[in-house]
């Protein structure tokens, strides 16, 4: 599933996505730290894996989840 980073806070490593279909959706650092990456910005499109509606991975779209 993709999405756009709405909000992320570094301290935390969590944040909120907008989905295409504008609802929104939550990540907590569990789910960043499955990535790799060092920060998101506002504005990134990502990919992520949702599981029963919890974003358990999320990453850059160019990147895979795995």
């Amino acid at each position: 599933m993709q999405a756009t980073v709405a909000t992320y806070s570094p301290e935390t490593r969590s944040g909120t996505v907008l989905l295409d279909d504008g609802s929104q959706l939550s990540f907590d650092a569990d789910a960043f730290d499955h990535s790799g990456l060092r920060m998101l910005r506002l504005g990134q499109r990502v990919v992520m894996r949702v599981v029963d509606g919890r974003v358990t991975a999320i990453n850059h779209i160019a990147l895979p989840l795995d």
